[in-house]
């Protein structure tokens, strides 16, 4: 997720200036919660293309992480949307109570920290520890090895 996020900060970035610009906001709190919801799109966009083309973000690719589903070689456009409103569930229910109970600094990290913990905790409730994102859209993730080249032996030198 922190490789993810480093490699999202460059198109938060450049969606943030292109709101800025097509706005002409001057301030971040300009039309905040229409640059929230640009930013929801923008995100959105981003891991439902790369979930739909290969199955993988260009982070996932580095770690060798994919996304699959049990029956298709592609990921369906409705399953990667689908997973994509799903995994939002990694921070809304603890965004929820502290917007309800209003609170600010390390409170407020807390109770989202918490709530990530939690979500990530319901591997356990998978026999092939997926979360329940992914169980609930029908899609995992795998992990796979690079191939490796074969061994040049002796008989193999000798050919050259």
């Amino acid at each position: 997720m922190v490789y993810e996020a480093m490699l999202l900060f460059g198109v938060v970035f450049i969606a943030g200036w292109l709101f800025d610009t097509l706005t002409q906001s001057r301030h971040a709190l300009t039309l905040r919660h229409a640059r929230q919801f640009w930013l929801f799109l923008v995100l959105g966009a981003y891991f439902i293309f790369f979930w739909h083309r290969s199955g993988q973000t260009l982070a996932m690719k580095t770690w060798r992480i994919k996304l699959v589903t049990p029956d298709a070689v592609q990921i369906p456009i409705t399953k990667a949307i689908t997973r994509y409103l799903l995994a939002w569930m990694w921070f809304l229910p603890a965004m929820t109570l502290d917007y309800a109970l209003d609170l600010k600094g390390w409170a407020s990290i807390g109770v989202i920290a918490v709530g990530m913990a939690l979500w990530a905790m319901t591997i356990r409730l998978n026999k092939d520890r997926q979360f329940l994102h992914d169980q609930l859209a029908g899609t995992r993730l795998i992990h796979f090895n690079t191939p490796t080249a074969p061994k040049k032996t002796k008989s193999d030198s000798e050919q050259i």
